[in-house]
């Protein structure tokens, strides 16, 4: 029995990246193992946990479709199915912690503050961005409605109650960190021009793909005010994104996803 996968991603289904970390993050897991898998715009109206993206598995001969939701919860699904092979399987305890508490920055704390920074810094450009194949009056309108979500959102999450200085300088404190930890990386993996992974070990783990679709979400999306500056080619972190974007990279171009009807 087959199984066919449909990443349902909220952007149209052409095999570039996008602007959601967490699709980025998704198809970056699909690609380091290999694994065909369609593309598709989907809804949050019809995703699981009402939020993209969200994955499709379909079984053949007998067509029977499973929707799946949130990315860890996804990844979690496909190991135990044997789909996806376990990146963290082999790492100490305390890799392992370190692996998680990586994912945690990026995933629990920078993700919101970039929310802020895209829904309330840069309405528009996000609103026009993410809403552009809608007519202009319902983008309008369902825009609006985006962002009484978001924004009631960080006020009770608490990102929503920084200033724009104050969520700026947190920012800032992620990405200086991150830069660290590449370093770090790039001297264990034996120079400048070698492909590295975040933690620097041999292969990948969870926290890569993580990485990579922040950081790759960061360099596409045009609707940043701050964090745009920390991206090359300000000096603040010059070479260490781009070097760990080579090791996807290779994976990257070696698999071509099929486009969905």
């Amino acid at each position: 029995m087959a199984t066919k996968f449909t990443i349902y991603r909220g952007f149209p289904p052409h095999p570039t990246h996008v602007w959601s970390p967490f699709v980025n993050k998704l198809e970056a897991r699909f690609r380091l193992a290999a694994l065909p898998y369609r593309i598709d715009v989907g809804s949050p109206r019809h995703a699981p946990r009402g939020k993209i993206p969200y994955l499709a598995t379909t079984t053949t001969p007998d067509n029977n479709t499973t929707l799946l939701g949130d990315t860890a919860l996804i990844t979690r699904a496909l190991i135990t199915s044997n789909h996806l092979p376990d990146l963290n399987a082999s790492l100490p305890p305390a890799v392992r912690a370190k692996d998680m508490a990586v994912r945690a920055l990026f995933e629990e704390r920078l993700y919101f503050l970039l929310q802020r920074e895209r829904w309330v810094d840069n309405y528009y450009a996000m609103r026009d961005g993410v809403l552009g194949a809608l007519p202009w009056l319902v983008r309008v309108v369902v825009g609006n409605l985006a962002y009484r979500g978001v924004t009631a959102g960080l006020q009770s999450q608490g990102t929503g109650r920084y200033s724009r200085e104050e969520v700026g300088e947190m920012k800032r404190e992620v990405w200086e960190g991150l830069d660290g930890l590449l370093g770090e990386a790039r001297a264990a993996g034996g120079g400048r021009e070698k492909p590295f992974w975040v933690l620097g070990g041999e292969e990948p783990t969870e926290a890569d793909a993580t990485v990579y679709g922040f950081v790759v979400a960061g360099l596409v999306c045009t609707a940043y005010v701050l964090s745009s500056l920390t991206f090359s080619p300000s000096p603040l972190l010059p070479p260490h994104f781009s070097l760990c974007d080579r090791s996807v990279r290779r994976v990257w171009t070696n698999l071509c996803c099929v486009h969905s009807a």
